[in-house]
Order: C-alpha cells, then sequence, then structure tokens
C-alpha cells in the first residue's frame, strides 16, 4: 500500500508504547500491530470489539500516541487492504474448495500476487542501515545461533548453511538431539541468537530468546508483528510480512530477508571471508561434489 512507511512509523510508536500502556489499551495496541490493514476499514467500534475493550479505550489508546483521536490515528491506515484471518483449518478447507472448483488459475494469481506483496511490506519497513547494524553485530560476534522450528526450522538451516561457506561461527539449533535452551547454555554477550517465528508463536522459540537475554545474549528476532513476543526487547528486530492464501505463514520474505542479512554480513567482513568462499567452492571441485561434465 501507499501508506506503508507512514503508517509503520505510527505501529513503530505504538510499540514503543506498549509497556507503558493500561493493561486494556495494551490489548488494543497489540490487536492493532497484529491486524493493521483491519484498522483502515474499521471503525472504533469495530476495533474496540474485535479487541475485546470499549471503545474509548481505542480513543486513548490513540491520544497516547500524539493524535487527537481515532479518526485521526485511522488516517495513515484509510487504504490498507484487509488482513486475512482465517484459521489454519478453515484455509485448508478453502483450498480444497478451490481445487474443486477448477479455480486453480484463481489460487495461482493469489500467490504470486501474495509473495510479491509480501516482498514489498517487509523490505517497505526495513532500512539499509538497521540491516547493516545487525551485520555489524554478527560479525563482531563469537558465536552465532540461528533458532527455528517447523518451518522455519528448514530456513534457519539454509541461513547457516550458506553462511558456513565462508564463516564457522554459524549454528543452527535446536541441534538434533538438543533442545534450543541446551545449546544456548554457556551463550553470553559474545554471541548472537537469531530466532524466526511467526503466529502462532513456537513456545521454546520465546523461550529460549527470554533465557539468551538473560544471559545477556544479542539477539536478532525475525516475526510477523511488532507486538511478537520476540521482537520486543530485541536488539534488532525485523518485521517480515507472512499473509497468504495459505493455510501456513509464507517464508519468502524469510528466506529474502535472511539472505539479505547474509549480504550484509558478508560486505561488512574482513577479505578473509572471500578467500573462504573460494577456498570452499575450490574444495568442493577437487572433490568431484560438481558435476563438472554438465551443460
Amino acid at each position: 500500500m501507499n501508506d506503508t512507511n507512514v503508517s509503520l512509523t505510527v505501529l513503530t510508536r505504538l510499540a514503543d508504547e506498549l509497556t507503558d500502556l493500561t493493561p486494556e489499551a495494551r490489548k488494543a495496541a497489540t490487536y492493532v500491530l497484529e491486524n493493521p490493514r483491519d484498522v483502515g476499514v474499521s471503525t472504533v467500534r469495530e476495533i474496540a470489539e474485535a479487541a475485546q475493550v470499549k471503545p474509548n479505550t481505542v480513543v486513548r489508546m490513540a491520544r497516547q500516541i500524539g493524535f487527537d483521536g481515532y479518526e485521526d490515528f485511522r488516517e495513515p491506515f484509510r487504504d490498507a487492504i484487509r488482513r486475512g484471518a482465517a484459521d489454519f483449518p478453515d484455509r485448508v478447507r478453502w483450498l480444497q474448495d478451490i481445487r474443486r472448483s477448477g479455480a486453480l488459475g484463481e489460487l495461482y494469481a493469489d500467490m504470486v500476487q501474495g509473495a510479491l506483496r509480501n516482498i514489498e511490506d517487509t523490505f517497505a519497513g526495513i532500512t539499509a542501515n538497521a540491516l547493516q547494524t545487525a551485520a555489524e553485530t554478527i560479525w563482531a560476534s563469537r558465536n552465532v545461533f540461528t533458532l527455528g522450528v517447523g518451518v522455519n526450522n528448514s530456513n534457519a538451516c539454509n541461513f547457516t548453511y550458506l553462511a558456513s561457506t565462508g564463516m564457522v561461527q554459524f549454528s543452527a539449533i535446536p541441534r538434533p538431539g538438543s533442545t534450543a535452551v541446551d545449546d544456548l547454555a554457556w551463550a553470553d554477550a559474545r554471541d548472537v541468537l537469531i530466532a524466526i517465528t511467526c503466529k502462532p508463536y513456537r513456545t521454546e522459540v520465546v523461550e529460549a530468546v527470554q533465557i539468551a537475554r538473560e544471559q545477556g545474549v544479542r539477539v536478532i528476532a525475525l516475526s510477523d508483528s511488532p507486538a511478537s513476543p520476540i521482537i520486543r526487547g530485541a536488539d534488532h528486530g525485523f518485521v517480515v510480512a507472512a499473509e497468504t492464501p495459505q493455510f501456513f505463514p509464507s517464508s519468502v520474505s524469510t528466506i529474502a530477508l535472511l539472505e539479505t542479512l547474509l549480504s550484509f554480513v558478508i560486505a561488512v567482513a574482513s577479505d578473509e571471508v572471500v578467500k573462504r568462499v573460494e577456498t570452499f567452492h575450490k574444495r568442493r571441485h577437487q572433490l568431484g561434489i560438481y558435476d563438472e561434465g554438465a551443460s
């Protein structure tokens, strides 16, 4: 949407004020942070009902971050597209209905549009400076632990695999037969944890982030909302758009962001990384890992 940067600024202010709000206002703020596109198409009463608070609570929330009232607060979101909210089982049934109706062309278009929109929305809310700062934190660290479970386990492993072609301090956790908190047992302020989880947030990831912070580990969090329990309090937090017609959160923007973050790490690293990558691939050729005869 055209007002992405404006609404993002509002969401950032709201996230910063979250802990200072009353419990009821915090409920309203959390709903807005998790459903920003609903704001532009909903009245104050509809938002209040959805957040299970009173309408005047929503108004007070808006005023606390500098707006005259709800209408003023809503203005940056007016052109937003309503955010889908179907539960996983509902989306599965919907997909099957499309298949039976022969409307897979429509599904194809929705998937492509959703993937492109997720990429645009994600990078519209992230600056090069934020990525550079996170990359410098990673490069200066002793160990980098990348944590993802479920679908994000493969995303964490892919990031770690790519990083390992030039660097040795990266580990994907939880390791086989272990738990994330055990893998972080000896981590401290010299280390970095890159944590990934989207709604519904995985308990083991949330707990690992909490423990890592207690141990002084610097946390880089990737999640789908400024109100995510791993984003709040992270040293570097990145919100990824994960909407999709599918029944599971999309990984497209997560993968794109991780690849971009890794490219920034390489950019801020010393020249030895380039030599290590060259050596890594030369070794692969020598071991016959690549099919040299393939066209």
